[in-house]
């Protein structure tokens, strides 16, 4: 495990940029597993810039989204997939058949869940996953539990996530109650995986993640047992590492 200790969020995102760009370039037909979220999106900022730039170039990129909200449209503001548009893929020329994220429209959980894990796997798995870590300790969706989960499911969200949420939505009752995810073990096969944390609510569940007993009760622990993982945190999001 690579860990890096940065200043600020602006630091953090300019090198998980970094990363990501390096994957692109070393592997123009590469399958990136990306995140939505406050974290990565000064992440795709750069990637957007460095596009524009002319230094990356997403045609033969493929990307495979971690979650979506279930029952919510697509174009929804609040959707990831309308997020990932705006933060990255109307920005790039990545084909928008090479990108795909679960199906929030579909209350089908079993049919939605089947499809998108085949797909992954049709792809030929994760390249390099972008991970963000929760408050519980959660990466994608995946709450904390007695049980790793091993493929792509529908999981009913903590409240402190739905708290953690509550800042994108108008009326906290429009906060989705579950969401389709990718499950530990499709997370777990990817071939690389790039972890964010930033700000002092992260430190905890970083900490434990990094330091206490790999456990479904905090999911991202089982991060430890990767055999390619870099951690990339800000001094806040660090500070319990130092207690």
């Amino acid at each position: 495990m690579n860990l890096y200790k940065v200043k600020d969020y602006q630091a953090l995102s300019k090198k998980a940029a970094s990363v990501l760009a390096a994957q692109v370039i070393l592997k123009p037909d590469a399958v990136l597993g990306l995140a939505t979220g406050s974290t990565p999106a000064e992440t795709y900022a750069y990637l957007r810039k460095w596009h524009e730039d002319g230094i990356l170039d997403f045609s033969e990129i493929k990307t495979v989204n971690l979650d979506e909200y279930k029952g919510i449209a697509k174009d929804n503001s609040q959707s990831y997939y309308t997020f990932m548009k705006e933060h990255l893929f109307d920005h790039i020329n990545i084909k928008a058949q090479n990108t795909f994220i679960p199906d929030g429209e579909d209350t089908d959980s079993n049919s939605v869940c089947e499809k998108y894990e085949a797909q992954i796997m049709q792809l030929g798995g994760v390249d390099l996953q972008l991970l963000g870590i929760g408050r519980n300790g959660h990466i994608g969706f995946n709450e904390p539990s007695d049980c790793f989960m091993e493929h792509c499911h529908c999981v009913s969200l903590a409240e402190s996530t739905i708290e953690a949420n509550k800042r994108f939505f108008d009326r906290a009752e429009d906060v989705p109650k579950q969401a389709y995810t990718m499950g530990i073990g499709t997370i777990m096969k990817a071939k690389k995986i790039l972890l964010l944390a930033s700000g002092k609510e992260k430190a905890k569940a970083l900490c434990q993640a990094l330091r206490g007993p790999v456990t479904p009760g905090l999911p991202a622990s089982i991060l430890r047992l990767h055999k390619d993982v870099t951690v990339i945190a800000d001094e806040d999001a660090w500070s319990g590492m130092e207690l």
